[in-house]
């Protein structure tokens, strides 16, 4: 493996939800351990199962492994540390500010970029303590702080006073006033990232367009800010082996050679390592110890178990929002999990039922768009650009407030308007000028924001304002866009996901994230599901696909009140004909 030739002190391990940075961490771990050094492997991820993995409870404190001689593991619960750190800033004022207010500062806490910025506070000293690193050989973190972080931290220390005085928006900067670590002590943590001979970071991917486009981006936004470091791994690659007999496993492998051979020119400069698909759960040593390695022992393919999923297909799920014949659909999930496809394909059905829908979307692949465009009766079909709205978005607020502050006060308002948070508003507000069409016709809208945005859309008002001003002035219409998100009659909300163990655990944290904002998803919907794929004979995809029936499970009786699963399809679901035939499969 080219990332662990002369390894530094810090090796980081970062990705998407899903493409195997907690495994490939834990046998990183397990190899130089192996290799005689002593390693400390730390995790930072909301979806980690280090301990599951290693078979023991580790917890927030260092914990050895028994299993594995020189090795020792730390989790740090992210949810934990975003809960103290919530709770640092909001209680000396409970009782003092008015209900309101106390909300408000509470939901500007709650995002995503609380927990990480929490979980940083906390990992910040493993960077940094000399004492520390006299005992271990080698520190690895499963999950790399982002870009977005790092340069929050680089900000002038006038966190508390801009939030006070009330100039940021709704975003990432709420976090920041309850940062406990010495200015100091965060500014030899960035060194310590960017220097490469203490840091390697490893970007992890799977053999998927969307997937090394969101790595690529990753790589350069680090670079941009000092951290140049990287190592790029591709995992789950599936072996040419499986495809002698197996049609679907031979268009999971062009699929996947057609990616590599597209893969973005950033990250064809860097050394790549390539890992093939394992037909088990990287869970235990054994397991572990073949991670990194190309053979597989055939003892561990045992896939004669006779696999039965019994589950809904999307057309009933279509057939129950075509009863109310107009209404607004939303897709949401993660990235990666197929949320634009299954939009489309949702849309396309409506319109072929004689309905009069209306498609619009943030996909930066205009094939898809162009596929639909025009081609189909009752279906109009638009295209929001994310980062057109969002730079629209930034130049509005800087105009706006930027125009009274300071260089000081300028910078924290510029790094504001780079949070996560940013895009989701700026893009939502372009979909609020077509939500209203919903009550005569349906409106499917790919990619939503989350429940943490809305709150602080509604929050700031910026829901009011922007009915105001398309109803051309204030008080003429009484329901908000939030009011509608949350009424289930005008509303349906759909949650995709993955039958994997990581994505499943997202799409849980994104409902809980929804119903805080009053917004009960209506329907889960499992895509590309290898267990629902007909007529397997690759060894490799059955074990796979006995090993998602659990998920599955999990979904159907735990999370969803309905759900549908769509099989992993031979060919990518592009133009009318395919879309529909999703919907039937």
């Amino acid at each position: 493996m080219l990332f662990l030739e002369q390894p530094p002190r810090f090796l980081f391990f970062t990705g998407k939800g899903g493409v195997g940075k907690t495994s490939i961490a834990c046998a990183t771990a397990m190899q130089l351990a192996d290799d005689g050094k002593r390693v400390l492997l730390v995790s930072t991820d909301p979806a980690s199962n280090v301990g599951q993995v290693f078979g023991v409870t580790i917890g927030n404190q260092i914990t050895a492994i028994p299993a594995v001689e020189r090795l020792f593991s730390l989790e740090i619960d992210p949810q934990a540390a975003a809960q103290v750190y919530r709770d640092r800033i909001v209680g000396p004022v409970r009782g003092l500010l008015p209900e309101n207010v106390v909300k408000s500062i509470e939901e500007q806490l709650s995002g995503a970029c609380t927990t990480e910025i929490a979980a940083f506070d906390e990992f910040t000293s493993l960077l940094t303590d000399t004492a520390l690193h006299a005992d271990y050989d080698h520190i690895i973190f499963d999950t790399a702080p982002t870009g977005h972080t790092i340069r929050l931290l680089q900000l002038p220390g006038a966190w508390s006073s801009f939030i006070e005085e009330g100039k940021g928006d709704a975003s990432c900067l709420g976090p920041l006033s309850g940062l406990v670590k010495q200015r100091a002590q965060y500014k030899a943590a960035v060194e310590a990232l960017a220097d490469p001979l203490r840091t390697r970071l490893i970007l992890v991917s799977r053999a998927q367009n969307a997937t090394l486009q969101e790595v690529a981006r990753t790589s350069q936004e680090l670079a941009a800010i000092g951290i140049s470091q990287h190592y790029l791994v591709i995992n789950g690659l599936l072996p040419q082996s499986e495809t002698l007999q197996d049609s679907l496993a031979k268009a999971i492998f062009a699929r996947e050679q057609a990616a590599l051979a597209a893969m973005p020119a950033i990250l064809r400069t860097l050394p790549c390592d390539l890992l093939q698909l394992k037909p088990f759960n990287l869970v235990g040593l054994e397991a572990l110890r073949q991670l990194l390695t190309i053979r597989v022992s055939p003892l561990t393919l045992k896939a004669d178990k006779p696999i039965t999923i019994d589950a809904p297909k999307l057309s009933a799920i279509v057939d129950e929002i075509a009863a109310d014949s107009h209404g607004l659909i939303m897709f949401m999930g993660k990235g990666g999990v197929g949320k634009t496809t299954l939009a489309a394909a949702v849309a396309v059905e409506l319109a072929h039922r004689g309905h009069s829908t209306h498609l619009t979307t943030t996909d930066p692949a205009a094939h898809l768009t162009g596929t639909l465009t025009g081609s189909v009766e009752n279906l109009l079909v638009s295209r929001i650009d994310p980062a057109v709205e969002t730079e629209r978005y930034r130049e509005q607020v800087l105009k706006t407030k930027g125009a009274q502050f300071d260089a000081e006060g300028l910078a924290l308002l510029e790094e504001d308007l780079r949070s996560p948070c940013t895009e989701e508003i700026a893009v939502f507000q372009a979909f609020s000028r077509i939500i209203r069409e919903a009550d005569k016709k349906f409106v499917v809208i790919d990619t939503a924001p989350t429940g943490h945005t809305l709150l602080l859309l509604d929050a700031t008002g910026a829901y009011h304002r922007e009915v105001s001003r398309q109803a051309g002035g204030p008080g003429l219409h009484d329901v908000t866009p939030m009011m509608q998100l949350q009424d289930t009659k005008q509303t349906k909300v759909l949650i995709v996901t993955l039958a994997e163990t990581t994505p499943v655990l997202e799409a849980v944290n994104l409902q809980a994230d929804l119903r805080r904002a009053g917004i009960v998803p209506w329907a889960w919907i499992i895509n590309q599901s290898i267990a629902a794929a007909p007529e397997l004979c690759s060894p490799l995809l059955k074990q796979r696909a006995q090993n998602e029936v659990d998920e599955i499970d999990a979904v159907a009786h735990r999370h969803a009140t309905r759900y549908a699963v769509i099989p992993l399809m031979k060919e990518e679901p592009a133009g009318k004909e395919r879309l529909r035939h999703l919907i039937q499969t």
